[in-house]
């Protein structure tokens, strides 16, 4: 320790050697400064275009920087009449290198992001700037846009209520403002658009996020989450749930005894009668042909189809999944058993423990049909339809980086999570803010009347206050302890963003009283005196030279008067948990140099102090006889007071990186479904794709009722053929094909059904054409990808609620919770297949409005929200899901396979594909 410490004193902080060797690049632009000014507006206009040749030449960013920053600061100075400061150009190399700038308030954090933007933004693939709220997009993309189009750059705004073509002109131009919930949202639109035509966002490329801190740890760990209602009708369920009980069940059964015994003595099997048959092992319930031509004719009674329509077209296939719903809720579930009614409500009942689970919900509509089975109301459900955090979007982006006032306190948490180094860049003039110590009062009404008695004291001598406080309730007390004092005053406590920015810049004026919650002001300073610029825009459009010259002078007269005052005077009545909340209230004074004063106020009933050792400290002032208007000003408690803070942030640093862990796999698997829903846009043709979805998932059936390497004796044939017809439609008689050829093994009957699955698709798309085929065939595939999604979202939702309980069980929950979503996301992946391979070929496509009938069945009412849940990644950003391109010619599923191996394909390489 003594060894660093004397290292330090030596060759300074890394922060300090960092920051000497940008001055040397820093000279360097400032050596450019006259080349540049020399030249015309159309001269420094064509740098632009001479940057980009560079760029394509072989040059890269860091090779252009200077001049790229030169010309920036000229162009900054004829359009908007300012000049980067040196510290400025240091800030805008620590963006440009994918670090956080902590540049104090007032310093010009707006201006500095030009550099970096415009520096980036010359590669084409667009730059995006981050905001905290809407009015703080569209105020700095209108202050800076003159200074991006004089040299040649579109800039774009991307705000909530845009039509989508106005959204994707903002995403399209070379820089655009937007704030981190509409990106996030917009991005997660884009991955449920059905082409790429609905899509508004480009491939994101470099991001500067304002307040950084703000945004990526202080709201990281709540989601965006895009929800909606379950688009099925409680009158649908009624309706089905009225008919289905008019369907006779079947007498034979799948695994009766004289069915077995006909297959074994390969005799006639008997046919199902009824209109359905149950399997009970697997919980299943199968419509025979006489089934479906039955409940068809019933729901054209009742007009839920139409007298020439099938419930297999694509616009009726919803009803297929309602039926097998209400029979399996009337000949499977039974009340008392699976199930419970309270209170009006269905309560399933764990199967293995016979306990209730209440908040738990059966999927697939299984509980609505319960539901209207018992006649209770059936619940409509939001159900999530997408969501990401923060940190998960804004590792998408290669290149990061971050400007605030106050990192350097969370410097170790950027560094682990985002590998984000937090650079502290110095001020342009001295820093002369007087910052006081503590003031602790053994209660919070001596704590108040002492905080009151500072407001008069200013207020008597118009130096101007803002009183930050940690809630509303603080706020409105003190607001009514000044209205009882006759002190004119403002309260900012609400999220109005623009009326917060208005009185924040008139809060420097000569006995301005402001009381402000910490989020207050932010983006907007405090200027001593008042806001000129908004005093000369009040004036209107073509004010005369006499009335801007009286503004001006009355302007200078009100900032000497502040400046003779002593600046603004910070207080703060009570310390934040996060020592970074604290600094931020201070970093409102002292700007640019300025005079300025601030303090705290604590009583040991604050919520820091009462939680952290306030007893010892409580019996110590009681001791010494101090009352309730008596305080204690001493370094020490200082310094207790701040290592209680480093405890709370140690504490919920913690927290966030374990809530990490769990969301590194959610996100994980978002990236591995985006990614297919990406390919499968944008891919022209995806006849092979299909086929070979198709050829697995039959491959999978096939072999779960004929086994690898088995014997006829242990095949089960029946059920086979009953599941190719009941579920795709699919007839064979393989009882017949055995009878005639004895010399079938299971590889043989396994090709021979493969042969005529694939006949029986090709017949299939020569009624409905090739063209309308493919689409629907996309179009089937991205809904059942979408909303098979849509039910593992809620899954693993459910699976992380109650996963800690599995450390009773001496296991660890973040390792079980890895484990069960691992097996959870292969059963989606497969069952994506399936369900889609079903729906191919049992739906009846007969034009391309089929198509459309599909697409539109997604399209419904969503709900945006940031909502209060846990969630965070952590760790390097997943690989890209490269999409698999066979080389040379396919290779048969019982070819050998090209490796040399003497094995066939699907046993060996043909696994893996």
């Amino acid at each position: 320790m003594a060894f660093n410490t004397l290292f330090t004193k030596v060759f300074g902080s890394r922060n300090q050697r960092y920051i000497r060797q940008l001055d040397k690049l820093v000279d360097h632009i400032e050596g450019l400064e006259k080349t540049y000014q020399a030249m015309s507006d159309d001269e420094l206009k064509q740098q632009t275009t001479q940057l980009k040749e560079r760029l394509a030449q072989g040059e890269t960013l860091d090779d252009i920087l200077a001049d790229a920053f030169a010309v920036t600061r000229e162009a900054s100075v004829r359009t908007l009449g300012m000049r980067h400061y040196p510290v400025q150009l240091i800030g805008g190399i620590v963006l440009h290198r994918g670090n956080i700038a902590e540049m104090r308030t007032g310093e010009g954090k707006t201006l500095m992001a030009t550099l970096a933007a415009y520096l980036n933004a010359l590669m084409g693939h667009g730059v995006h700037v981050v905001t905290v709220n809407d009015y703080l997009a569209q105020r700095d993309a209108k202050w800076m846009e003159p200074l991006y189009n004089f040299l040649g750059m579109q800039v774009g705004v991307a705000i909530p209520g845009m039509t989508p073509d106005a959204k994707r002109a903002a995403y399209a131009a070379d820089i655009t403002y937007a704030t981190n919930n509409e990106l996030g949202f917009d991005y997660l639109r884009d991955n449920m658009a059905f082409s790429l035509d609905h899509k508004v966002q480009r491939e994101p490329t470099f991001a500067i996020i304002d307040e950084v801190d703000s945004i990526l740890i202080d709201e990281a760990r709540t989601p965006l989450i895009i929800s909606g209602p379950v688009d099925d009708s409680p009158e649908l369920f009624q309706t089905v749930n009225r008919l289905v009980p008019h369907l006779e069940k079947s007498t034979v059964e799948p695994d009766t005894k004289e069915t077995i015994t006909a297959m074994l003595n390969k005799q006639e099997i008997p046919e199902a009668d009824g209109d359905f048959t149950v399997d009970e092992k697997s919980k299943q319930v199968f419509l025979t042909e006489q089934g479906m031509q039955n409940i068809e004719e019933m729901y054209r009674k009742n007009g839920l189809i139409g007298d020439e329509e099938s419930m297999f077209d694509a616009k009726h296939m919803v009803l297929v999944h309602h039926t097998t719903a209400a029979l399996r809720a009337h000949y499977l579930f039974e009340k008392d058993v699976d199930y419970i009614v309270k209170d009006g409500e269905v309560i399933i009942v764990d199967e293995f423990t016979g306990r209730t689970m209440e908040g738990r919900r059966w999927s697939d509509g299984l509980h609505q049909a319960v539901e209207a089975k018992e006649n209770v109301p059936i619940q409509r459900e939001n159900q999530t339809l997408a969501s990401i955090t923060f940190q998960n979007y804004f590792r998408l982006y290669p290149k990061l980086s971050g400007m605030t006032g106050t990192a350097d306190t969370e410097a170790y948490e950027f560094q682990t999570i985002y590998d984000l180094e937090v650079i502290v860049i110095p001020t342009h003039k001295p820093m002369i803010r007087n910052d006081q110590g503590d003031l602790v009062f053994l209660n919070q009404e001596g704590k108040y009347r002492a905080i009151i008695k500072d407001i008069e004291d200013c207020f008597a001598r118009k130096q101007p206050v803002l009183v930050g406080t940690a809630s509303i309730e603080a706020s409105e007390y003190l607001a009514s302890e000044l209205k009882k004092k006759k002190i004119k005053h403002n309260v900012l406590n609400a999220k109005q963003h623009a009326r917060e920015a208005e009185i924040i810049a008139e809060a420097g004026k000569p006995g301005a009283v402001t009381i402000a919650t910490n989020m207050a002001g932010r983006g907007t300073d405090i200027v001593l005196g008042g806001n000129l610029e908004v005093e000369l825009t009040a004036l209107g459009k073509d004010p005369s030279e006499t009335a801007k010259n009286r503004v001006t002078d009355d302007w200078k007269e009100r900032h000497q008067q502040v400046l003779d005052l002593g600046g603004l005077r910070i207080i703060g009545t009570e310390r934040h948990e996060s020592r970074r909340i604290d600094n931020q209230l201070r970093g409102r004074a002292g700007r640019q140099g300025d005079p300025g004063s601030s303090r705290f106020y604590i009583s040991l009933e604050d919520n820091l102090m009462r939680i952290f050792g306030q007893n010892r400290l409580m019996d110590t002032m009681r001791r010494f006889g101090m009352d309730e208007d008596e305080a204690i000003e001493h370094k020490l408690i200082s310094r207790t007071i701040e290592s209680a803070q480093r405890k709370v942030e140690s504490y919920n640093f913690d927290i966030r990186k374990q809530l990490l862990e769990y969301d590194d796999v959610a996100n994980d698997q978002r990236m591995v479904i985006y990614q297919q829903r990406t390919d499968l846009l944008e891919a022209e043709e995806i006849e092979d794709f299909i086929a070979d979805v198709r050829e697995e998932v039959f491959e999978n059936v096939i072999r779960q009722y004929i086994p690898l390497n088995s014997i006829d004796e242990q095949w089960d044939i029946v059920t086979l053929e009953r599941v190719l017809n009941a579920e795709f439609g699919i007839e064979m008689n393989i009882q017949r094909w055995m009878e005639r050829d004895d010399d079938l093994d299971d590889d043989l009957l396994s090709e021979k059904i493969h042969e005529n699955i694939t006949r029986f698709s090709r017949e299939k798309e020569m009624m409905t054409g090739p063209e309308v085929m493919r689409d629907f065939e996309k179009a089937a595939y991205l809904n059942i990808l979408d909303q098979l999604w849509k039910e593992h979202l809620a899954q693993m939702d459910h699976l992380r609620q109650g996963i800690g309980l599995r450390a009773h069980a001496q296991k660890q929950p973040i390792q079980e919770y890895k484990r069960e979503a691992y097996e959870m996301f292969n059963d989606l992946l497969d069952k994506i297949k399936y369900e889609t391979i079903r729906i191919v070929a049992r739906v009846k496509v007969r034009q391309s409005e089929d198509v459309e009938a599909l697409e539109q069945h997604e399209q419904q009412p969503m709900q945006y929200q940031h909502a209060q849940a846990g969630g965070a990644t952590q760790g390097k950003q997943p690989e890209r899901v490269e999409t698999f391109v066979r080389d040379g010619e396919k290779v048969g599923r019982n070819e050998p396979c090209p490796c040399g191996s003497g094995k066939k394909y699907k046993q060996c390489h043909g696994k893996l594909a």
